[in-house]
C-alpha cells in the first residue's frame, strides 16, 4: 500500500505542480487557447486555482519525502480533492463531457492519498 500510495503521490503531484506552473505563469489569452473554461473566470481566479495546484502538488510530495510537517501532505490531498471536485462539476455543466473523466479521475486519486495518508497508512 506505502508503495502505491508513493506512486499516485510522485505522480499526480508532479502533474498538478506543472499544471499549476502554467497557469500562475502564462499569459491568459494563451492560457484561453488551451484551456476554455479560463474565459469564465476572472484572471485572479485562475492565478488564484494555478497557485493552488502547484502548492498542492509540491505538498503531495515533499513534506512526506522529508518527514518535516507530514501532516500537509493529506492536507495538500484534500485541498487538490476539493479544487478538481469543483472542476467536474464546471465540466458537466458545460457539457464538457470529455473533460470530466479526467478531472474525476485526478480527484479520486487525490482521495486516495488523502485517505491513505491520514487514515489507512499515516505518516
Amino acid at each position: 500500500m506505502n508503495i502505491a500510495l508513493w506512486a499516485v503521490q510522485i505522480i499526480i503531484g508532479l502533474l498538478f505542480f506543472m499544471a499549476g506552473a502554467t497557469k500562475v505563469s502564462r499569459p491568459i489569452p494563451a492560457l484561453a487557447r488551451s484551456m476554455t473554461w479560463v474565459n469564465s473566470f476572472s484572471p485572479p481566479f485562475v492565478r488564484f486555482i494555478g497557485a493552488a495546484e502547484l502548492l498542492g502538488g509540491l505538498g503531495l510530495i515533499i513534506p512526506a519525502a522529508t518527514g518535516i510537517l507530514s501532516w500537509l501532505t493529506p492536507l495538500a490531498a484534500a485541498g487538490l480533492t476539493i479544487i478538481m471536485l469543483g472542476a467536474v462539476v464546471y465540466h458537466l455543466r458545460h457539457r464538457e463531457i470529455n473533460i470530466a473523466p479526467v478531472t474525476l479521475l485526478l480527484s479520486a486519486l487525490a482521495l486516495f492519498v488523502l485517505v491513505g495518508r491520514w487514515v489507512i497508512l499515516p505518516l
